[in-house]
């Protein structure tokens, strides 16, 4: 059910960071329309995520947001996109938009970002996502969450070819070419 031509990116919604997440953001919606490439999202309409939306759909590009009921009643959604699913909730949500993509790109959020994240990590490590996820590590945001990662490593909780279910860029283009590589550790296969 994978979209061939779809990137996923999960990212914040909070207006009050720094500008070089929004300019990182706007970049990243710029590329991804740029390559003929469907941004899928959580159909925010603020922060980051509303920033990548915007700029994906000035360049030209196709947007799909993906929300659940209770977030369209609050009124949250993105007005602009090309296209609104909405789903009964989070979790479907979250199913939803690794089904539409071929590939994820993490650019930095909080609790929520960091969730999605790790759970497609997971799906990954497992199994039921065999997509390409890139962290793109805006102002090394990411780097404590690596070195975890790394301690969670180093302390035998996870093997050391973990590291291959993710990769890691600062740079936007880079992180979209990484998302949409056929040889990006395609071959990981789930071993505990």
């Amino acid at each position: 059910m994978n979209s061939k031509n779809a990137i996923t990116v999960y990212c914040a919604s909070s207006v009050t960071i720094d500008e070089a997440y929004f300019e990182a953001a706007r970049e990243l919606g710029a590329e991804i329309a740029r390559r003929g490439v469907t941004l899928i999202t959580g159909a925010g309409s603020m922060g980051l995520m509303g920033a990548v939306n915007d700029a994906a759909i000035a360049a030209g590009g196709t947007t799909i947001g993906v929300i659940p009921q209770f977030m369209v009643d609050r009124d949250w959604h993105h007005k602009g996109l090309s296209k609104l699913e909405i789903t009964d909730s989070m979790h479907s949500r979250k199913e939803m938009m690794a089904e539409l993509s071929q590939a994820a790109i993490a650019l930095p959020g909080g609790i929520g970002t960091f969730e999605e994240l790790l759970e497609i990590i997971t799906w990954r490590q497992l199994g039921l996502y065999d997509g390409n996820i890139v962290i793109l590590n805006v102002e090394g945001y990411y780097d404590n969450l690596l070195a975890m990662l790394d301690t969670a490593i180093s302390q035998l909780f996870m093997k050391a070819d973990h590291r291959q279910l993710w990769s890691v860029t600062n740079n936007v283009a880079e992180a979209v070419d990484m998302a949409l590589s056929t040889n990006n550790n395609k071959s990981f296969s789930a071993k505990f």
